[in-house]
């Protein structure tokens, strides 16, 4: 069912979610996320529930949507593979770090622009847990081409920013 559902829904804008909790910093590759309301400003970020970023998400209540250029393709993959419990996937991949605004959470200095989250409700949804939040700051930073996932380790991307 699964190989059914992403080829029918892909390709999926590829984000990378930057989260931090009790001093550790994370962050993974996502393709599941929804803008929810424009007022208020909500999005929606579905979390497999493995993952090492549910458990900073769930402490801290905040996130941060980082939308990504072509040229970060590397550095996606590499946040796709590996968990960030015992490793720094920042370091790792690459990755710069700056600071968000209006949440405690890193953002990736290098995005075409983010969204900051503060979660306001979760759901369980199967082998998932769907993040609700309110947008707290929405920026776009650079236009150019957005990385879209097919795949496997395929992607794609627009033709004009």
């Amino acid at each position: 069912m699964f190989m059914k559902i992403t080829t029918l829904t892909n390709p999926r804008q590829t984000i990378l979610l930057t989260c931090r909790a009790e001093g550790k910093d994370n962050v993974m590759t996502l393709d599941w996320h929804t803008p929810l309301s424009f007022e208020p400003m909500m999005y929606a970020v579905s979390i497999g529930k493995t993952r090492y970023s549910l458990e900073l998400v769930r402490k801290s209540k905040v996130f941060v949507v980082n939308f990504v250029p072509k040229e970060l393709e590397k550095a996606v993959l590499y946040c796709g593979r590996h968990s960030g419990r015992n490793i720094d996937k920042f370091k790792e991949a690459g990755l710069e770090k700056e600071e968000a605004e209006t949440i405690d959470c890193p953002r990736i200095r290098d995005s075409l622009g983010y969204l900051e989250c503060q979660v306001e409700k979760e759901i369980e949804v199967g082998d998932h847990i769907l993040f609700i939040a309110k947008v707290t700051k929405a920026h776009l930073k650079q236009k150019a081409k957005r990385l879209f996932h097919l795949f496997n380790d395929k992607f794609t991307t627009t033709q004009e920013p």
